[in-house]
């Protein structure tokens, strides 16, 4: 497969989607986002404490799984994920504006009311 843009992915991901409310949609994948990391969490943990090997394949199955319900997420708010990641983008270029480093983090200029 070629190459794909972050709004191709969505319009691709959506074609496998089940086709609920808002609400429905935004609890789906919460917990579905949230499931995820935890398979993904968990190949960490073993390969960490249990001796098992980094599936470096493994991970990234799961991390596409994330990305689905990312744009899951995305596609529910009428948004296109290109949008949200240009404004994480944004956010961390305001927050580490020489690259990332401990006193920035703590600083959080980004944020209106001070760290978080």
């Amino acid at each position: 497969m070629s190459d794909i843009l972050a709004n191709e992915y969505q319009t691709l991901a959506a074609r496998t989607a089940n086709d609920f409310e808002l609400e429905s949609i935004l609890v789906n994948c919460a917990l579905g986002l949230t499931g995820e990391s935890g398979e993904f969490s968990d190949l960490i943990k073993k390969w960490k404490f249990h001796g098992h090997e980094l599936g470096q394949t493994k991970l990234l199955k799961e991390v596409g799984d994330i990305l689905w319900y990312a744009a899951r997420v995305c596609t529910a708010l009428e948004v296109d994920l290109s949008t949200v990641m240009r404004a994480n983008i944004e956010k961390l270029e305001k927050r580490y504006p020489n690259g990332f480093n401990s006193a920035d983090s703590l600083a959080r200029v980004d944020v209106k009311d001070g760290p978080e």
